[in-house]
Formats: C-alpha cells, structure tokens, sequence
C-alpha cells in the first residue's frame, strides 16, 4: 500500500521552529521518502507522532451512562456490574473506534472481564477481528486475580450488614469461584498463541497487587522473565490502595514486586497517583514504565499522579485514556495537553518541555504496547502519523504562531485531518475509514436498553451496597 502526504509541516519536538512543508511517502507500512514540498500546499497540515494510549480498558459505553459519575474507584468499580453484557465484537469495535477517532493508533486494551457466552479464545478472536477492521495497533492484557473480589481484605463484616436479598445478590454477582494460576496463565497463553499478530499482541493484565496474591504475581513473573511477555498492571490508583499496600507490604509494595521478580523493564504500571519518591526511584531503575491517567485520576477523585517526580527520577512516563477522558470521548490529543499542564512544571521551572513530554509518552507507550519504534517521523520508521488541519488550529491567523504552540494550547480531536497506521489511513477527514462508529454505538445502546432489566436486582441492591462499601474504606483508613 502506497500513500502520499503532500505539504505537510512535521511537528519538531526538539524546540526548533517549524521547518517548511514536506512530502512525505509511505510504502509498505513505512515512511519510505522526505522531501521538500514539490508545491505550496493548498492548506496546512501539521504531521507528529500518532499518539499511543498505553492504558484504556476496551469498555462498550462509558460507565456513566449506567449511575457510575462521581464515585471514587472502589465504588465505581462495583458499579460497573450494572451493566450487561454485551457482544465483545461490537463492543471492541466502538472501543477501538472512539480510540483512533481520538488519535490513538497504539492502544492498550486491559480487559477486565469477558463478555460471553463465547470461549475466552473465540471473544480474544472477536477483538483483534475488530481491531484489525478500525486499523489501529492494539495490545491486549488479560485480566488475572485471585483475592479481594468485593473490597480490600476481609469482606465478612460489609457482607453481614446487608439485608439478605442484596446479600445473596451481591455474592452472586461477585464472588464466584477464580481459575487456579495455572489456569489463568495458561489462559493467556492460549489467546496470545490464538490472535497475536504484528499489529495485536498480548500480555499479561494482573489488576493490581490488591487483587493479586504474591503466589499469582510471582508465577507471571516467572512466566514474563521465561517467555519475554510483557506484563501490565495497576498500582496505587488511589489512597484506599495505598492504605492496603502500606498494610499488606511491611517493606513496601514496590519492593514486594521487586522481590516478586515482577518489577523489571517488562512490566508496565497505571496510575501510580499515591507513589512516593523512594519507590518512583525503584521504578525507574528498573526500566518499568508509569502510564499515567490524568482525566481518569480526576473523573475518580483519585488524584494527581506524581508525575514530575517520576520524570525527575529518570521514570518512563506513557500516558492513557482509561476509559475515562476529560469529556468521556476519547480524545486523547486533549489528554496530551491536559497531561503537561499538570506535569510540565509551574511558574518558570520546566520539568518537561512540550516537545519532550510529546515525544517521551509516545516512545514509552510504544515501548510499553510492544509496538515497534519510537514513534519519530524519519525514513524507514513505521508510517504512524496523525495530521492535524493546522488552518483550523491556527483559527485567528494574525501572526506566524509555532505549531508547537497552538497544539498545546487548543488541540483536540475535532482537528484531527487524519490518521495514519501501519501505513494505513484509518481516519480521513477526521472520519474512520474502516469501520461505522456510529452504527456500533447505536447497536450497543439498544442492546443495554434491552437486556438493563436482567440487573434489576443488582439494581436494587445497591442502595445497601454502596453505603456499606464507603463504610469499609472509611474505616480501614481510620476516619470517623
């Protein structure tokens, strides 16, 4: 497949003014020739680095659609259970969609569940088949636990103070029985020998130390350092976390994952907010990389992440969606400016310059998803570009303003022009070119219109639900 960008401005990410217009050629997935513009172009394009969402959940809807907004991660997450399940194909592909419509041409999907009633190969099959139709490179983290399935620790006491009907639902929705170890890595074994592909790999999606055991992480370790499978995983999203690592890891959790054999270059973290700079030290000297979540902190009340302290300890930072952008959309061009605004530095102190952060989290994304390269527009580098009308991003044109500038300033997705990956134009005219989007998302909001009456009685407990989970972090963080 050959294409052609012609008077293209590429974006310098080294603080260079901008250079004059380009043409630039793709030939088989890869930028084959830059040259000097042939012709002033008719209009302006500003070509970077597609950008990479190093942590995002493949999820159908956003969970606000079904009672989830303003609630702090351990509630929002039980309220995920509200919603049905639905087709994992569809729903990958307007997951995947909203992603490259976003921006994003690399994109972590950490599944939390399946969907059913397919295997859990055949619904792995369903998501590279729709990551492949949209055209986006996609990596897959399978989710494994094997504890702590309602709350942090023992669960007795919030389970005794609802009434038997929300009790017996609640049990039922959340405390089925988990395959063995062995069967989870086999599990992942088994998708990854079944759909991986240039453009879709797999990986191990432990949630997070609080829902892992140390036999469970212990064995992906040995799994990761004997087969070279990368790892993802959360870490300290939130001061409840926190609180349970500092209970649970007299040394510390991050030390813990050292002494696990999971902490290494292989290993990627989300969110790392409630991190302290001894153990972004430890992260950083072992090459693991932070994919930081900025919208998501916020729309959780999590917090905001340490990132400047990690950059200054050497970290490698990506940078991730979650699901959860600023204005639930997946603009991830937005989340790149969001991001250096709360990580850049204050006043005059630069702790990292916008070219830089630009470039950073687009190469320890890439690096974190298993995709090749850097993400640096050269000869011979992968063709993943993402081209935005700089007409309308320089919306006033009085003066010469840098690129740099105005993408910083007011970017979002609405000026993406296109997307290129893999050499493939996958949004044109700020389009998908491979996929209806819209159908998708029609298709799946009339399938939860249709099946929301089968949660009715998780519905219904939730009223009792709820009270008693804030009850439990209230207390296990000592406050009255």
């Amino acid at each position: 497949m050959s294409l052609r960008l012609s008077g293209v401005i590429l974006l310098p990410t080294d603080g260079a003014p901008a250079p004059p217009p380009v043409d630039l050629v793709v030939e088989g997935g890869l930028i084959a020739a830059i040259a000097p513009a042939a012709e002033p172009p008719g209009r302006r394009l500003l070509a970077l680095p597609a950008l990479v969402n190093a942590h995002d959940h493949c999820r159908p809807l956003s969970p606000t659609s079904f009672g989830a907004a303003a609630k702090p991660l351990e509630t929002w997450l039980l309220r995920l259970a509200a919603m049905p399940a639905a087709d994992p194909y569809t729903a990958a592909l307007a997951a995947f969609g909203r992603a490259a419509r976003g921006g994003a041409g690399s994109v972590m999907a950490h599944y939390t569940r399946f969907h059913g009633p397919l295997p859990p190969v055949e619904e792995a099959r369903a998501l590279a088949r729709a990551a492949a139709e949209v055209g986006v490179r996609a990596t897959l983290a399978v989710f494994m636990r094997d504890r702590n399935p309602l709350v942090y620790g023992d669960d007795s006491a919030l389970l005794a103070a609802l009434p038997e009907s929300a009790r017996s639902t609640v049990a039922a929705t959340f405390l089925g029985p988990m395959p063995s170890i062995e069967a989870q890595i086999a599990r992942v074994e088994a998708i990854a020998e079944a759909v991986e592909s240039p453009t879709f790999s797999v990986q191990f999606g432990p949630n997070g130390p609080q829902w892992c055991s140390d036999d469970l992480l212990a064995a992906i370790a040995a799994r990761s350092q004997a087969t070279g499978r990368r790892v993802h995983m959360h870490l300290l999203e939130t001061r409840n976390q926190r609180a349970f690592a500092d209970r649970a890891y007299s040394e510390g959790v991050v030390e813990r994952l050292k002494a696990l054999g999971l902490l290494s270059s292989r290993l990627t973290l989300a969110h790392c907010v409630w991190a302290r700079p001894d153990e972004l030290a430890r992260i950083a000297a072992s090459g693991a990389v932070i994919a930081t979540n900025p919208s998501s902190n916020l729309h959780l009340a999590s917090g905001i992440a340490p990132i400047g302290e990690a950059i200054r300890r050497g970290c490698r930072v990506a940078l991730g969606v979650d699901a959860s952008a600023l204005d639930e959309d997946d603009d991830i061009v937005r989340e790149l400016r969001l991001g250096h605004f709360l990580h850049g530095g204050w006043g005059f102190e630069t702790v990292v310059a916008r070219g830089d952060w630009l470039a950073g989290t687009v190469a320890a994304g890439r690096f974190a998803n298993g995709a090749p390269g850097d993400g640096r527009l050269a000869v011979g580098a992968p063709a993943d570009l993402l081209v935005l009308d700089l007409d309308r991003l320089d919306r006033d044109a009085v003066l010469p303003v840098e690129p740099v500038d105005l993408l910083f300033a007011r970017a979002t997705a609405a000026h993406i022009d296109r997307l290129i990956v893999a050499g493939r134009e996958v949004v044109s005219d700020g389009r998908l070119t491979g996929v209806d989007l819209a159908a998708a998302e029609t298709a799946l909001r009339q399938g939860y219109r249709e099946n929301i009456a089968g949660r009715a009685a998780f519905l219904d407990a939730w009223s009792a639900l709820e009270p008693a989970a804030v009850a439990h972090y209230l207390g296990a963080l000592g406050c009255c």
